[in-house]
């Protein structure tokens, strides 16, 4: 019998496996919702407002590459990175059949 994966270990393999792509949505995400947000404050510039849209999402990716960061360090750390590697390795040894 295989063990059953719950949906939050098969998100979690999703975004260890696709890091830069959970970082460019959550960058994505963090510019659409901070200029949504910034756009129902009144008396504010234009141009303030996507400074401050842009000013949020950096911090927001940042944020996500040091989480990204710490699971590569913690991937490393437990062999997952290497056993993951072997893996696509072992499906790539005959490229060109």
């Amino acid at each position: 019998m295989g063990e059953e994966k719950t949906k939050i270990d098969e998100i979690r393999e999703w975004i260890v496996e696709h890091k830069l792509r959970t970082v460019g949505a959550l960058w994505l995400s963090g510019i659409v919702g901070s200029l949504a947000y910034n756009w129902s404050q009144p008396n504010m510039k234009t141009s303030v407002r996507i400074i401050h849209a842009r000013l949020h999402a950096q911090a927001l990716t940042l944020a996500a590459l040091a989480g990204a960061g710490i699971v590569e360090y913690y991937d490393h750390k437990t062999g997952a990175k290497a056993e993951r590697v072997a893996k696509f390795l072992e499906l790539n040894e005959h490229p060109h059949k």
